[in-house]
């Protein structure tokens, strides 16, 4: 490890760098700088095709321009936070930077459209947004899709493998586990369904969104059909009516949605814990690895853990994003600004935690005898199926009788539930068919989910 990363504060820039190492494209201070020079450069392109006084700029020149985007570099970066350090302003050094390219290229005599009639927001609130959906399609989904596919293979592994249920902590009616991890693949279909129709937008329209710069230096040019044409071009849409910054609704709507998938493999990590703490999987084990300083027999459950936190830190993270980002004073205040550069924080401790519960389902081994020791020494729950038989045929007060059987400080086995049986003033062939029910078959029937819905396509 690199001894600033064994300096960092954060442990997402210093333990955990390497685990997220694919988030700094998106959401590194050089990132956010790299997606301001794009679009500078591609507002001056659009410009170009738009203006007659830019009709003389020759568009053979495009190529070496978006050259200087596509070829930016750590040293480009580097400078443009020297020339900051000067103004005293992010987005001005990068208009500085891009005039000093145009005089370096002989472009002077256009460089002052570079910016021409924009505020900051204006490059901040497109660029946040394309860096956001970028890291959505090129490492968030891609991460999520993996992990659900992870998840439905198993479900469909443990498809016809009994296990009892627990409800409240008690022993309930059995149930399969491949069905009980197809709940969580559901789950977490429906919220990327909800996702996908979010539609990534974008603030471009002045100082306090009316172009008045804009329609000051030309008015009878449609800058409202521009800007809408120059957005959805890079690929976002428009925001049609914002003050000088955007309102970030939809942006904290996704945050809730990123934050209630979180929540729902959250409660995925405690059940897997949990699981494991019953015994009914094992943990494979890598030679080498320590599970306990003290105690050597240990193999602790700890992707399930680490899981389980950075859930909870990206949850945090993600609530103030979604909650404090809709609010600006008036027209605009600066609160934003500092908010929205921690975006990638909730981000890479959500990949952390899909990595984590990635590796986790990697060691898992199923321990059947347990799963099976575990039914055979509850069939009290197969009273639930006796009584609900015996209603059917009106048999007078069918769960008063069980309810006391089973509440008798004693175990009920086979032997005892089947006494209770024999003892019931029914035919012997209804008899026969209570009894062939055990807590191996009292499983009911669900769906078939030996397909995907496909989150390929969300």
């Amino acid at each position: 490890m690199k001894s600033y990363n064994l300096q960092a504060i954060s442990p997402i820039d210093g333990r955990y760098a390497p685990k997220v190492s694919e988030l700094s494209t998106y959401f590194s201070e050089y990132a956010l700088i790299r997606y301001r020079v794009f679009i500078e450069i591609e507002y001056f392109i659009a410009l170009c095709n738009f203006l007659d006084e830019l009709e003389a700029f020759d568009k053979k020149n495009f190529a070496s321009l978006r050259n200087i985007h596509q070829n930016f570099t750590i040293d480009d970066a580097i400078k443009v936070k020297e020339i900051e350090a000067i103004t005293n302003h992010d987005v001005k050094a990068v208009e500085y930077f891009l005039k000093e390219k145009f005089e370096e290229n002989g472009w002077e005599k256009h460089k002052e459209f570079i910016h021409f009639g924009l505020t900051s927001q204006d490059i901040n609130n497109t660029a946040g947004p394309l860096m956001l959906m970028d890291a959505l399609f090129n490492v968030y989904l891609p991460e999520l899709t993996n992990l659900t596919h992870i998840l439905q293979d198993l479900a469909l592994e443990w498809q016809h493998i009994p296990m009892l249920a627990k409800t409240h902590g008690q022993p309930a009616s059995p149930t399969l586990l491949g069905k009980e991890i197809k709940v969580f693949v559901e789950r977490i279909e429906e919220q990327l369904k909800l996702l996908s129709h979010i539609p990534i937008q974008g603030k471009f329209g002045g100082a306090t969104g009316n172009f008045n710069a804009h329609y000051a230096a030309y008015p009878d040019s449609d800058w409202i059909a521009f800007a809408s044409m120059f957005l959805d071009k890079i690929g976002l849409e428009r925001q049609k009516f914002t003050t000088q910054i955007e309102h970030y609704d939809n942006m904290a709507a996704m945050f809730d949605i990123m934050k209630r998938i979180n929540t729902i493999l959250l409660d995925l990590s405690k059940d897997m814990w949990t699981y494991v703490s019953m015994d009914y999987f094992k943990q494979k084990i890598k030679e080498g690895e320590v599970g306990s300083s003290a105690m050597p027999h240990k193999v602790n459950p700890i992707d399930f853990e680490n899981a389980e936190g950075n859930f909870g830190i990206a949850n945090a993270a993600f609530e103030h994003l979604s909650s404090k980002l809709p609010i600006s004073r008036l027209q605009r205040d600066l609160t934003d600004s500092t908010v929205t550069r921690n975006i990638g924080v909730p981000f890479a401790h959500t990949l952390l935690s899909l990595k984590s519960l990635k590796k986790g389902f990697g060691k898992l081994e199923l321990n059947k005898d347990k799963l099976h020791s575990d039914l055979e020494d509850n069939w009290v729950v197969v009273s639930e199926a006796i009584q609900t038989i015996l209603r059917k045929v009106s048999y007078p007060n069918p769960y008063e009788a069980l309810k006391k059987l089973t509440r008798k400080n004693k175990k009920i086995g086979k032997d005892e539930l089947h006494d209770f049986i024999d003892g019931l003033a029914l035919d012997e062939e209804l008899k026969s068919y209570m009894k062939r029910i055990s807590p191996h078959n009292y499983t009911g029937k669900v769906p078939d989910f030996s397909k995907l819905s496909n989150p390929d396509k969300v």
